[in-house]
């Protein structure tokens, strides 16, 4: 009997023993926002970011990142740098599952829920990272390949505390520059304060440009029934975030009696959580975000998930990041334009013509500027 000796195997267990994670570290910087952001119950002070840099054994680094929107930051830094970071070493970048199902089931009586999430994820966009740059591939090639670019629309000229004047100033430039649409805070006292805000956008802006609203979790189920069908006069394109994200029986109520598509997930942690909002039919637009959701592992999950319900995604926020994302996957709606790293990055993201451009580079393609962040570095 002839016996054959299959290199191929030898192959590719040599290339993930190289890809053995050898060096991780958390560090936790405070990003100054941009521009003054309020919504309906908060205001975006800064941004603490949470970045994870790893090394594997044949020299390539990988650099991840999470964020929150002020406060419990110590908390994800404490969590990695105590238990996830030393469970990291000797893990195989060119695994991320492996390395997500590791980590996760260390952290079983944390999760679900943000601060886990949160420090999942800074580690998983460092091995996607690693790994994409071991295979001198972009991010959003490696992740599906599906589009190089993607419709935006902006949200930096939309926070509750502008006029009305102000609203639609910002609202014409940014469909003099080719957005697809601009997101209204929601939220005032009244309804009506909401409606008039929002007719006069409406009414500079013509019918071609998309007006979505959020009201950021702030409403009743009623309240947001009954301002769901004011919002309907001026033609709103999603209705996000109008009740607390866990109220998934108050989102199928709320769908049923609008014609306004419910926009959820910025505030959702885990893909069973997204799942329910869309067998109930509480949801039509998915919004996972990245760092919430614990990383680019179970994002692609989310999105796929929705796929499979025809429903669309167009994540919260980080848009440096998700562009490569919504690139990647067949069923992307929207990139949210709000500019957030151009302070600690030495490029930005390519915009033209109201679209955002996945970068080309291998890795996350985000250009860290490792000056300007040891200047922000709080721990």
């Amino acid at each position: 009997m002839t016996t054959t000796h299959d290199t191929r195997l030898e192959v590719h267990t040599d290339a993930t023993a190289r890809s053995r994670i050898v060096h991780a570290e958390a560090r936790l910087c405070d990003i100054p926002v941009e521009t003054e952001r309020t919504d309906a119950l908060q205001t975006f002070v800064k941004q603490e970011t949470v970045l994870v840099r790893i090394r594997t054994a044949d020299g390539a680094e990988g650099v991840g990142y999470s964020y929150t929107i002020g406060t419990g930051g110590g908390a994800v830094l404490s969590l990695l740098r105590e238990t996830l970071l030393p469970a990291l070493i000797g893990l195989e970048a060119e695994r991320p599952e492996a390395v997500w199902l590791s980590l996760f089931g260390i952290t079983r009586a944390t999760t679900v829920g943000p601060i886990t999430a949160l420090a999942l994820a800074a580690i998983d966009t460092a091995v996607w990272d690693a790994r994409t740059t071991r295979a001198g591939l972009p991010l959003w090639v490696a992740a599906g390949g599906a589009s190089p670019s993607v419709p935006m629309y902006d949200t930096e000229g939309g926070w509750l505390h502008y006029r009305t004047d102000e609203l639609v100033e910002h609202a014409v430039a940014a469909k003099e520059r080719g957005m697809g649409g601009v997101k209204i805070k929601v939220g005032m006292p009244r309804g009506h304060q909401d409606l008039d805000r929002l007719r006069a956008v409406r009414d500079a802006v013509g019918p071609d440009l998309d007006i979505m609203v959020d009201a950021n979790q702030s409403f009743s189920v009623s309240e947001a029934v009954r301002r769901a069908r004011l919002f309907e006069q001026v033609d709103v394109f999603w209705f996000e975030e109008p009740l607390p994200a866990e109220d998934v029986e108050g989102h199928r109520l709320l769908a049923r009696s609008t014609s306004v598509p419910i926009a959820v997930g910025e505030s959702m942690y885990s893909l069973g959580h997204f799942r329910e909002h869309l067998q109930r039919g509480g949801a039509s637009i998915v919004q996972a975000d990245v760092a919430r959701v614990g990383g680019i592992t179970p994002w692609l999950k989310i999105a796929h998930l929705a796929e499979s319900f025809n429903a669309k995604v167009a994540p919260h926020f980080l848009m440096e990041l998700h562009v490569s994302l919504v690139c990647a996957i067949p069923n992307a709606l929207y990139l949210e334009h709000i500019p957030q790293l151009r302070a600690v990055t030495t490029g930005e993201l390519r915009v033209e013509n109201g679209r955002g451009w996945a970068p080309t580079a291998p890795g996350l393609g985000i250009p860290w500027d490792d000056r300007a962040l040891d200047r922000l570095i709080v721990s």
